[in-house]
C-alpha cells in the first residue's frame, strides 16, 4: 500500500477522475458565480461591468439582510435542535433500549426518507386555519382557547417551520451520532460506573468526550445545512407571510430566475457560501486543542 501510494502516476489516476469531477460540479461553479458577482443584467439583455456594485447593494438592502438574520437565525436553533435531539435519541438507543432499539430508529428515522412536499403538504393541514380548521387549532379550541393563523404571523410559520424540520431530521442525526457512541468501549462505560460515575455526570465525563469527533462532524453537517435551506420553506410557507420567512438561498433563487439579476443573485449566492466558509471556520477553531496542553 505505502509503495502505491508512493507513485505519483498510480495516485494520479486514482484519484484524477474524482478531482476532475469535483473540479466540474463544485469549484468551476462557484468561479463562474463568481465572476457574476460584477456584473448586472441576464442573458437576454446581455451584461454590463459594475465592479462592487452588487456587494455595494447587498449591504445596502434590508430584504438582504432580512433574509440574513431568518438564515442564521433558523440555522443556529436548528442546529442546537438537531443535534441535542439527536443525542439524545442516541444514548437512548445505547443505553436504554440497546438490541431493541432497531425498530425505534426506522421508526424515528422514517421521516427523513418522506419527500419533502408530502411532509410540507401534512404539516399545512394540521396547522390551517383556514379555509378548514386544522387539528392543531380543533385542539387549541378544544382548550378554549382561540385558533391561531399559523401562516399568517411571522413567529407562528417560523415556529412550524422549525418544528416540521426537526420532525423530519432529529431520526438521520440520531443514527448519525449513535455510530459514534456505539464506537466507545463498554469497558471504559463499566469501570466509570464502577467508580461511581453514573448519569449526567458519565455523559459529562466520558460519553461527550469520546463521543467529541462525531458530535463535531454532525454539528458542521447540520450548521451547512441549515444555512442553506430552500426546499423546506419554498414548499411550506414560500418564504410568507411577506418576507418573514424568506431565507437566503429562497431570495438568491427569486433575484436570479423571477427578476432576471443574474449579477445580484450571484453576490446574494457568494455572501451565503461566505458565511458558510466562516461558521465552519470559527467550529474548527473553538474545538481546537492545543496537544502540548493535553
Amino acid at each position: 500500500m505505502l509503495k502505491l501510494l508512493g507513485d505519483r502516476r498510480a495516485v494520479l489516476v486514482l484519484l484524477g477522475p474524482a478531482l476532475l469531477l469535483y473540479t466540474a460540479i463544485m469549484l468551476v461553479p462557484i468561479f463562474w458565480s463568481a465572476g457574476y458577482t460584477v456584473l448586472d443584467g441576464n442573458a437576454v439583455r446581455g451584461f454590463e461591468f459594475v465592479g462592487l456594485a452588487n456587494y455595494v447593494e447587498f449591504f445596502q438592502d434590508p430584504t438582504a439582510w432580512e433574509a440574513v438574520w431568518f438564515t442564521i437565525r433558523y440555522a443556529l436553533i436548528m442546529t442546537i435542535l438537531q443535534v441535542a435531539f439527536g443525542y439524545l435519541l442516541a444514548m437512548l438507543y445505547i443505553f436504554y433500549l440497546r438490541r431493541s432499539s432497531a425498530f425505534i430508529r426506522t421508526v424515528v428515522f422514517f421521516p427523513v426518507v418522506l419527500p419533502t412536499v408530502a411532509v410540507a403538504l401534512l404539516f399545512q393541514k394540521l396547522f390551517e386555519a383556514a379555509p378548514t380548521v386544522g387539528p392543531i387549532n380543533v385542539v387549541l379550541e378544544a382548550m378554549g382557547l382561540s385558533a391561531v393563523d399559523w401562516f399568517g404571523q411571522p413567529a407562528a410559520s417560523f415556529g412550524v417551520i422549525i418544528l416540521m424540520d426537526l420532525w423530519r431530521s432529529m431520526g438521520f442525526y440520531a443514527v448519525l451520532l449513535y455510530a459514534g457512541l456505539v464506537e466507545i468501549p463498554e469497558d471504559i462505560i463499566e469501570s466509570a460506573r464502577l467508580d461511581g460515575a453514573g448519569g449526567f455526570r458519565l455523559v459529562r465525563s466520558i460519553v461527550i468526550p469520546l463521543s467529541l469527533p462525531v458530535l463535531l462532524s454532525a454539528i458542521i453537517f447540520s450548521i451547512n445545512g441549515t444555512l442553506k435551506v430552500f426546499d423546506t420553506v419554498i414548499a411550506l410557507t414560500n418564504g410568507g407571510p411577506g418576507t418573514a420567512t424568506t431565507p437566503l438561498t429562497l431570495y438568491m433563487f427569486r433575484t436570479s430566475f423571477n427578476y432576471g439579476e443574474f449579477g445580484y443573485g450571484s453576490t446574494v449566492a457568494m455572501m451565503l457560501t461566505i458565511l458558510c466558509l466562516l461558521v465552519t471556520v470559527v467550529i474548527f477553531r473553538s474545538t481546537r486543542r492545543d496537544p502540548m496542553k493535553g
